[in-house]
């Protein structure tokens, strides 16, 4: 049952929390749209199971644990639509060694690149360039922090897959991280 107070407490919400919960959001889901569609399934549970709300928690702590609740779910449903992996011919020969096209190169000071801006739009683009699963793998376990048994259960995936298409995301960035930043003379 929703409380009768719900629909102010629910504006109030949405005035207080929409900007950076949008943030938090959108730096997980590529999609616009996705991150809006989170954003108002969030309210819209948080409206719904109000009464529940016995204030133990901070109400920002609360409608976060709803948040995040329903960004697993979207990965959740992210994974169900993939099932598309990359060719890896590209990187490794049938003795499973570098190509030549595709072995590690010499990045020249990588560490100071780390701290310019920059850098952190041309990984962003990078990124669009990884499957769909392998931008929710990838940020989950890199930018929400969350641990493999997690990730596999969320996206319905086993470890040796998850080990797969972690190894993936990483050759893909490093070859695109090459040839837009690392060996880019216009750096």
């Amino acid at each position: 049952m929703i409380a009768p107070d719900a629909h102010h407490t629910i504006n109030e919400w949405i005035k207080k929390y929409s900007d950076i919960f949008f943030t938090y959001i959108n730096n997980r889901v590529p999609d616009k749209t996705a991150a809006k569609d989170i954003l108002q399934e969030t309210f819209i549970a948080a409206w719904k199971n109000s009464s529940s709300f016995k204030k133990e928690a901070g109400e920002k702590t609360w409608l976060f644990s709803i948040l995040k609740n329903k960004l697993a779910d979207h990965y959740r449903t992210q994974a169900r639509l993939m099932t598309d992996f990359i060719d890896t011919g590209y990187f490794f020969d049938e003795a499973d060694h570098w190509t030549p096209q595709a072995g590690p190169k010499h990045w020249d000071d990588a560490a100071s690149s780390l701290n310019k801006k920059e850098f952190y739009v041309v990984l962003d683009q990078c990124k669009t360039k990884l499957s769909m699963l392998q931008q929710l793998t990838f940020t989950m376990k890199y930018i929400d922090e969350q641990e493999t048994d997690f990730i596999c259960k969320v996206l319905q995936i086993t470890t040796s897959n998850y080990w797969v298409i972690i190894h993936r995301c990483k050759l893909q960035l490093r070859n695109c991280l090459e040839k837009n930043w690392f060996l880019n003379d216009t750096k």
